[in-house]
């Protein structure tokens, strides 16, 4: 199955070209092309990501991805004058009309190479920034008539799940893990903890109440005057203090520690690192410590929530996936904790490239649905939902 998988959650734009060999959860997959184009330099001014300036930067690119992973994989091939009927253009530039350009875009690569060879397209349709998806679902949709190929919507956070355990070094396949499995999903817009029971069985534990994890690294980030994206940054700044060993900045909350359920709050951790740094003007050497302070508090809170969950269910597996996965403290520290405490729990993070946002894992959860994907033009009936949940 020749799979071309779409990714406009939020400021990446991504889409890969894969052949999966097999039935899901024992497939192997070949990545034949793979284009990634970041919005960073465009949301810096904004000092986090603008909705209706993502969505724009979309439609403007992923044509040009499109044929990019294409002339990636060596399987980009010229139609000699495909014919196009005018009520399947109509239908197209219906689709795309809130995206000014993409219709033209599209329908120009058509008369160009027309339709290529693949079996299945997939598509993330949440949850994410509702404008940004719209690109891609409407974007996929549009190729799936034009090509007369099937489209199946994809869940961001499944897709997180599948490439933390996709292995490289296996043949390209997922890892065989047992179950139960706990997952623990941390990025921008996440902090879940996630029942795996079996492959697609999942059963939310735990939520943020407020802020998402990755979302309070970058809101500290611009309290201590370190420019988007700041989550990496903090975390550089952090590792910086650990290893001057700088003493405590202030003493930090790890809100809610000590609740008994398996929820978290970082809203609060934010305005008391505000209340630390209001009317003071800080040294690089209080900022290294201060990030510092503030990862600790929220690792802290991370680390036992988990250890927590694992235990509540009797855990043999667990997958860390999302963007902060690549935050090397909290890695570390999973790790250490688990070695001491739970030895018999092997522990997945995604490899490198695969933690934020990417295509490669919206390929994989594509393959997982594809028994359950719609039929061809049926496609009209994937929306874009901007809170779906796992």
């Amino acid at each position: 199955m020749l799979i071309l998988s779409i990714e406009t959650s939020c400021d990446e734009t991504a889409l890969s070209l894969i052949e999966a060999t097999g039935e899901f959860p024992n497939a192997t997959y070949e990545i034949h092309g793979d284009a990634l184009w970041s919005q960073i330099d465009v949301h810096k001014e904004y000092g986090g990501v603008f909705p209706a300036l993502a969505k724009r930067e979309h439609a403007a690119i992923i044509v040009t991805l499109l044929e990019r992973v294409f002339r990636e994989s060596g399987k980009l091939e010229a139609e000699d004058s495909p014919v196009l009927n005018p009520q399947t253009e109509a239908h197209i530039r219906t689709l795309l009309e809130r995206e000014p350009g993409l219709a033209d875009q599209l329908l120009t690569f058509y008369t160009e190479y027309g339709a290529q060879e693949i079996d299945l397209i997939a598509v993330t349709n949440g949850p994410g920034l509702e404008p940004a998806l719209w690109v891609g679902v409407n974007f996929a949709r549009a190729v799936a008539i034009l090509w007369d190929v099937v489209v199946v919507g994809v869940n961001h956070m499944e897709g997180h799940v599948l490439a933390s355990v996709f292995d490289a070094d296996r043949d390209d396949q997922l890892s065989d893990i047992q179950f139960p499995a706990i997952s623990l999903l941390i990025s921008g817009g996440h902090t879940e903890l996630i029942k795996l029971s079996n492959w697609g069985t999942y059963e939310k534990l735990g939520q943020t109440r407020d802020d998402a994890v990755g979302e309070a690294y970058d809101k500290v980030a611009r309290l201590i005057g370190i420019p988007y994206p700041g989550g990496p940054e903090v975390a550089k700044r952090a590792e910086a203090a650990r290893k001057a060993k700088l003493p405590p900045y202030v003493e930090l909350p790890s809100p809610m520690l000590h609740s008994k359920d398996l929820d978290f709050s970082f809203s609060g951790l934010k305005t008391a690192v505000r209340y630390a740094v209001q009317e003071k003007k800080l040294t690089d050497e209080e900022k290294q410590a201060l990030c510092r302070d503030f990862e600790d508090a929220v690792t802290k809170v991370l680390v036992k929530k988990t250890c927590a969950a694992i235990d509540e269910h009797g855990a043999k597996t667990l997958i860390i996936g999302g963007g902060v996965s690549a935050n090397q403290h909290i890695k570390r520290t999973l790790e250490v904790t688990l070695f001491e405490t739970q030895p018999e729990v092997t522990t997945y993070f995604p490899r490198p490239g695969l933690s934020t946002d990417n295509s490669i894992m919206i390929a994989l959860a594509g393959h997982a649905r594809a028994t359950s994907a719609l039929s061809p033009h049926g496609s009209d009936v994937i929306r874009a939902d901007g809170n779906r949940s796992l």
